[in-house]
């Protein structure tokens, strides 16, 4: 992997998958791709656990396999595929865009991006499994919230250093969050990470998370839960079997029911992907 632009085919491609038209760099044209991103492109680590057991993968997937699971699959990603990625496809558009990394419980546990629109530079982040629609302001002088359902995230104005930091609440308690830093970063440079995502008690392969958006609503599954919102309401259910749980993701995120059993079934006691 490097931090090179994309081919010229491979950005009409991503654009396409993203149902989005080519614009000169432009804070409105950024706000339609972050929006067309997170609405077309899911988190979820069922790709993740898929391409592990078929393709033996424990990296990131190339922008080949990542752009055939969105085009054939419905598929996403989680944070490092889809964040880098999303860069890649913002420096091949000409935006003085940037990849960075964010501390949560582990230093550089997490990639977000970062782009400068005249002047101003915006925090974006499509692998957060959070509904971050728009690119969010980091010259604040007060906090930016954005809130769906039983979930609330608070962006805070830059510390000292020049840091963002991102609290995550939900049902009014805090549950988590993470540190932007606004260096920018290779990619190569989160390696360990990444590689440590593959090892055998990582989250991403002991428990689910997918996440989809719309303008004012969105679903979600987290192991054994589907959380429906909208506005300010949640809606909260239980699946009580691994049939139940492949079918909610097929109606939910139109992934093939049978690949999501695959490795649904495959799975042991599930972790709160929060901790």
């Amino acid at each position: 992997m490097s931090d090179q632009a994309l081919a010229p085919e491979l950005v009409r491609r991503y654009l396409a998958a993203l149902r989005v038209t080519q614009q000169e760099p432009a804070l409105g044209a950024l706000r339609e791709l972050v929006a067309a991103h997170l609405t077309r492109v899911p988190f979820e680590n069922i790709s993740k656990l898929y391409n592990r057991k078929r393709h033996g993968l424990t990296g990131l997937p190339s922008i080949h396999l990542y752009l055939e699971g969105i085009e054939r699959y419905h598929f996403g990603g989680t944070c490092y595929s889809n964040n880098f990625y999303f860069y890649s496809l913002l420096v091949s558009l000409g935006y003085d865009a940037k990849l960075c990394a964010a501390d949560m419980s582990v230093p550089d546990g997490h990639a977000v991006c970062m782009a400068t629109v005249d002047g101003h530079e915006y925090l974006m982040d499509a692998g957060y499994a959070a509904p971050f629609l728009s690119p969010m302001p980091r010259d604040l002088a007060t906090d930016y919230v954005v809130e769906l359902g039983r979930d609330r995230y608070v962006l805070r104005p830059q510390d000292a250093n020049g840091h963002s930091r991102l609290e995550m609440y939900r049902d009014g308690q805090r549950k988590h969050g993470y540190v932007a830093k606004p260096a920018p970063r290779r990619i190569e440079e989160f390696g360990r990470v990444i590689a440590g995502s593959f090892k055998p008690n990582a989250t991403f392969l002991n428990s689910l998370l997918l996440t989809r958006f719309y303008s004012n609503r969105g679903v979600m599954i987290h192991n054994w839960t589907l959380v429906e919102s909208q506005g300010s309401e949640s809606i909260v259910r239980s699946l009580a079997s691994c049939e139940q749980l492949a079918a909610a993701v097929e109606k939910h995120f139109d992934m093939p029911r049978a690949m999501v059993a695959e490795v649904v079934n495959e799975l042991g006691d599930l972790q709160d992907s929060w901790t």
